[in-house]
């Protein structure tokens, strides 16, 4: 060993020694994977469309290149995010003078359950509240409640017979009944650790930070992971890639809200909900009071024109002062004054002149019959004096009507001012976006600081599953994030890249169509697979396993790859069913996860997968029986294909394990 005075020689390191700098490299090395990444891909899809369709099968090759340019667009959104991965480090210490409430949400779990949970937040070392917001109204969960010496609040009578909007309804109704500074969210199985608050509040020493979500991790996994509950990509660089762009968003439990944050957006939505209330009662009053100008008009009522006229003038004043920023009752006082007026007036005039017709028409109107002394009527004449069109007053009333029902525009409601969104079976989503919307920040706290509850059973598992895709549909469809004012392009972007995701189901069926189709009936939906194919397509490929495997280094996210195209029937059906929400009208229901396993083996809940394997699997030994036989000689083809069915039944295999899986207690005894 060679040696210097000032000691033994050192060789030099391959990687950096400080974690800082490593993370440095590690960001520089994705941001270099992700460029080539995107540049290949676009080498590739391009290719694709311009020079590789075979048109003459055009009924399946259109819908694999518009699959493949779907799972391109999603490289991008991934990409994109990964090119802001942001690494936080340890939090500030908390402000000294922060009051907290930690609000338990239930709704028929196992009272022991969430007393578990109720035990551990009572023992958080920061100071606060501790609440259990029972949406069951459970007597056994309220005497729980009184015995661990923490708050019990339930629905509160406004709320009968009316919207209960699920679990943010439930923390609607809290948020009135509470009073901290900032709110921990927890699901009732969600158990946190006594440092919870100390190592998150500091977040909100800066004061326009309204969220800090903290990863959802699970106690009753195994290590195979069959329910691919773990999610490790997706709680760790996809939430710390929207975290560079401020866009991390609220997961429903183990995050920190700033009720100031909350409280505004409530009343930011009311006001306006209340405003664009006004706003369709305006246009359909001025449509109700011309309607009736131009029949005035057609009878030759001058008097009752000018009035009409004089009234949507008032419409149009009311409009203008909206805009002005005066409040509903402001505007709509003084057009109820202006009504009346104007009422009045007509009302006189019709009284007049009912009095003068009554008057001309007395003397034919009323007979008597010689015979009997009966009083007999003139039908003609009266008929006459009915059908009369006396005066609009019918159209001012219906108007007055309109505007009277804006003093209870929320009349429906249990509250006027709902904080948490409930637009959505998943208010979290749709809450973040809102709040960042109005110029809030968020930040993702990527350390373990609760421990949860996953589902143990696959009913449960696709129960859970189902509401998440319905619920991040839904916000798509009502409040698509690509049309919100007061998102930056980099927040819209990446809430509209976890839509996106969920529109994967219709590609994954083409992915699972297309080798069955060529190996069965040789119908090749590409013009040729030779080397110009893989020349374009193998470093895409490659690129793109090489910056996931980066990315994901250290991580088990085969699971999660599985899941994306094994639970595409899920896919579908949240696209579906929401689109039949938001166009019939149809409720979707909200069902709560089970915390216990269900009994049985549910192999009849993936039937389409299993369908599918099926099929792939007789497709590669038909197309392996064609090649042997001599009814192709496309070997390349072939072998290209039986792989592709080979990795499809592998990624569907997943549901089958999930279904066959005993639970955690009984896998690990």
């Amino acid at each position: 060993m060679s040696t210097t005075a000032a000691g033994p020689a050192t060789r030099p390191r391959l990687l950096p020694v400080q974690i800082e700098q490593r993370r440095a490299l590690r960001r520089d090395v994705i941001r270099v994977l992700v460029v080539a990444n995107l540049v290949l891909g676009t080498f590739y899809i391009s290719w694709r469309w311009v020079a590789s369709v075979n048109w003459s099968a055009w009924w399946i090759a259109v819908p694999l290149v518009l699959a493949e340019t779907y799972s391109y667009v999603d490289s991008w959104f991934f990409g994109l995010a990964m090119l802001r991965l942001r690494e936080r480090g340890a939090a500030p210490p908390p402000p000294d003078d922060a009051t907290v409430d930690v609000l338990i949400t239930c709704y028929d779990e196992s009272v022991e359950l969430v007393r578990t949970t109720a035990r551990a937040a009572r023992a958080l070392r920061f100071p606060h509240g501790t609440y259990i917001l029972d949406d069951g109204a459970s007597p056994a969960m309220e005497a729980m409640a009184r015995e661990e010496g923490v708050g019990y609040i339930t629905r509160s009578a406004a709320w009968k017979d009316r919207p209960r909007h699920a679990k943010a309804g439930n923390l609607n109704n809290a948020l009135l009944q509470t009073d901290g500074e900032f709110l921990l969210i927890l699901d009732a199985d969600q158990i946190p650790a006594p440092e919870l608050l100390d190592r998150t509040l500091g977040w909100f020493r800066d004061d326009r930070v309204a969220l800090v979500q903290t990863p959802q991790y699970f106690v009753n996994v195994p290590d195979e992971d069959p329910m691919g509950s773990q999610a490790p990509l997706f709680y760790g660089p996809i939430q710390q890639g929207k975290d560079g762009w401020n866009a991390a968003f609220f997961c429903g439990s183990n995050a920190v809200l700033r009720r100031e944050a909350l409280m505004q957006l409530g009343i930011v939505g009311y006001v306006r909900d209340t405003e664009a209330a006004v706003a369709r009662v305006a246009r359909t009053s001025g449509a109700i009071l011309r309607r009736a100008r131009r029949e005035a008009v057609r009878r030759g009522d001058a008097e009752a024109a000018e009035a009409l006229r004089d009234l949507d003038g008032e419409i149009r004043r009311l409009r203008d002062g909206l805009e002005a920023g005066l409040t509903t009752q402001e505007v709509t006082h003084g057009f109820r004054q202006a009504a009346d007026a104007i009422g009045r007036r007509l009302v006189a005039r019709d009284l007049a002149a009912l009095n003068a017709d009554v008057a001309s028409l007395t003397d034919g109107l009323i007979d008597g019959d010689a015979e009997t002394g009966e009083l007999l009527l003139d039908e003609q004449a009266l008929d006459a004096l009915t059908t009369r069109e006396l005066s609009p007053l019918t159209a001012i009333a219906s108007v007055r009507e309109l505007l009277s029902a804006l003093d209870a525009v929320q009349g429906d409601e249990a509250q006027p001012v709902m904080p948490m969104a409930t637009i959505s079976v998943t208010e979290d989503m749709a809450t973040a976006m809102r709040l960042h919307r109005m110029g809030w920040r968020s930040v993702y706290h990527h350390e373990v600081l609760a421990h949860g509850l996953a589902p143990e059973d696959l009913r449960s598992m696709l129960q859970q599953r189902l509401r998440w895709a319905q619920g991040t549909m839904q916000v798509l469809l009502r409040e698509n994030p690509l049309r919100q004012e007061g998102l930056s392009a980099g927040q819209r972007v990446m809430y509209f890249a976890t839509m996106w995701t969920y529109l994967s189901g219709f590609a994954a069926v083409v992915y699972l169509a297309a080798p069955i189709l060529y190996l069965v009936f040789g119908v090749l939906p590409v013009n040729a697979l030779g080397s110009d194919f893989f020349w374009h397509l193998l470093p895409f490929l490659l690129v793109n396993q090489v910056l996931f495997l980066v990315v994901g280094w250290g991580m088990r996210t085969w699971r999660g790859q599985q899941y994306s195209l094994a639970l595409f029937p899920l896919w579908i059906k949240a696209c579906t069913s929401v689109a039949a929400n938001q166009l019939l009208g149809r409720d979707l229901g909200f069902v709560v996860t089970p915390k216990t396993r269900q009994s049985g083996v549910s192999l009849r809940l993936i039937r389409p997968q299993l369908a599918a394997m099926a099929l792939l699997a007789l497709a590669i030994v038909i197309g392996l029986v064609r090649l042997m036989v001599g009814a192709t000689d496309a070997g390349g083809a072939i072998l290209l294909n039986t792989a592709w069915a080979v990795y499809d039944i592998v990624m569907l295999s997943v549901v089958v394990d999930a279904a066959l899986y005993r639970g955690f207690e009984e896998a690990s005894a």
